[in-house]
């Protein structure tokens, strides 16, 4: 199915566990949703407002991507979830009728404000980064990074725009907290306990019209075992369709893996589990080992918009990961793709010298080259993971 084909909408929300690892906790399987099939594990490109920067829908399909991530806070600063919903939705909106998955918002409230995802907006008046106005019991009010519109988010309210957004997986809303609460164990559970409540009130929002849409709970704790076990036993007692685990997954690999290890235990086997906003290559493998299915960042894209591209050299010794940065001097004149075992678009087509050339002098068609091959080189990197679950070598 090439992205932007007209496609009916399928049958509801199931997720089908085709093998579990006898070697790890990696398993293999497949979403169905409305719009399409997603094989798991899998990488989730972000797509914030809807779109990929520099890479149209067709390149981001044929690269690989089948799920795509999208904001509900920017989209409901710009144009409005109801301008989407006359539009006919997101799929038709947008052009992509492949699956899509959105979040609450509440990530991009919490985090713009405390100015910790700034870059993400690049905005000409920062004062009005996701600034909140007021956080209470019944959810949040912020003012626009756009023209300070005042917006009110509430459990419901997101529920609502999501609805009318159309994507086929949502997220309930959640509470980022604030930084150096990590270190304020009263300041983490009220966080953790006030997240449950308002994940718990999104979901009986999303029953009384589910719209063939799935939704995923998130899991918060930090990185303290008891509340990570206390918030993953408490929304596994929900019906919710799936599981998605958020918060500071800690500063490395290896905290983010004794995360994993309090959480999965806790989950439902028998539904789909997501990794929100880390993929790079260590945060994968370790994550697709201990059970993860669906992983979503921005990484692949931002390190290409910085002219780094990245490369996979397999040896007796497996394969290993590094990266290149095409804006160097030294492949001025170097006629070998980025990575001679890719079958990408760039790979297939054009040098590291021409890429470089492209970069120097500023060409957005440099930049679209870039994120193309580091999407399929992630995806690629999922693939051969999921074959090696299915061959019984992970």
């Amino acid at each position: 199915m090439k992205a932007g084909a007209c496609v009916a909408r399928g049958a509801p929300f199931r997720f089908e566990l085709l093998k579990q690892s006898q070697r790890s906790g990696a398993r293999a399987g497949i979403l169905h949703t409305p719009h399409g099939t997603i094989e798991t594990p899998a990488y989730v490109p972000v797509g914030t407002n809807g779109a990929l920067k520099f890479v149209d829908h067709g390149q981001s399909f044929d690269a690989g991507t089948r799920l795509m991530f999208s904001n509900t806070y920017h989209l409901l600063v710009h144009p409005g979830a109801d301008v989407i919903e006359r539009c006919g939705g997101i799929h038709a909106w947008s052009g992509r009728n492949a699956p899509f998955i959105t979040d609450s918002g509440g990530f991009q409230v919490f985090s713009l404000a405390s100015g910790t995802v700034r870059g993400e907006l690049k905005s000409r008046n920062t004062k009005r980064e996701g600034s909140i106005i007021q956080s209470t019991e019944e959810g949040v009010v912020f003012s626009s990074y756009r023209d300070g519109t005042r917006i009110e988010l509430t459990p419901e309210s997101t529920i609502v725009a999501q609805k009318a957004i159309g994507a086929d997986i949502i997220i309930p809303l959640d509470e980022l907290p604030p930084q150096g609460a990590g270190m304020d164990q009263n300041a983490l559970r009220r966080s953790v306990e006030k997240s449950m409540r308002w994940e718990e009130r999104s979901l009986v929002e999303h029953l009384k019209n589910t719209n063939s849409q799935a939704m995923f709970a998130v899991v918060h704790g930090g990185l303290d075992q008891r509340l990570r076990e206390y918030s993953a036993d408490y929304l596994a007692r929900l019906p919710f369709d799936g599981f998605a685990i958020g918060g500071s997954l800690g500063r490395s690999v290896e905290d983010a893996s004794q995360v994993l290890q309090y959480v999965m235990p806790k989950l439902p086997p028998a539904k789909p589990v997501h990794l929100l906003g880390l993929a790079d290559h260590g945060m994968l493998l370790m994550g697709i080992q201990k059970g993860v299915d669906t992983f979503d960042s921005c990484f692949p894209t931002k390190a290409a918009r910085h002219g780094t591209a990245f490369l996979a050299s397999h040896g007796h010794n497996g394969t290993t990961y590094s990266r290149l940065y095409l804006r160097s001097g030294k492949h001025k004149d170097d006629m070998r793709p980025i990575d001679e075992a890719c079958t990408c678009l760039c790979c297939r087509n054009y040098s590291r010298a021409f890429v470089h050339h492209l970069l120097k002098q500023n060409e957005a068609v440099g930049l679209t080259l870039v994120s193309v091959h580091n999407i399929h080189h992630t995806h690629d990197i999922v693939k051969q993971m999921r074959q090696g679950i299915l061959d019984g070598r992970v």
